[in-house]
């Protein structure tokens, strides 16, 4: 899935939540937490980490293409 960064950058647990990955800030935070989150090849454990056009994001099956 291709998703589309308004501005600069989206944090990360907005992005899980503007996805549907996620259904709230709190599930968000625990899906980072657990380390189920792989930016560009390795786990990403930063809630707030600022993710920009470019990076490859994967949780489980889903993979998310910042563009």
């Amino acid at each position: 899935m291709e998703f589309k960064v308004e501005g600069d950058y989206i944090e990360l647990i907005q992005l899980l939540k503007a996805t549907g990955i996620a259904a709230t800030g709190g599930h968000a935070k625990f899906i980072v937490e657990d380390g189920e989150v792989v930016r560009n090849g390795e786990v990403e454990t930063r809630k707030r980490a600022k993710l920009i056009p470019g990076d490859k994001i994967e949780i489980g099956d889903e993979v998310i293409i910042l563009v």
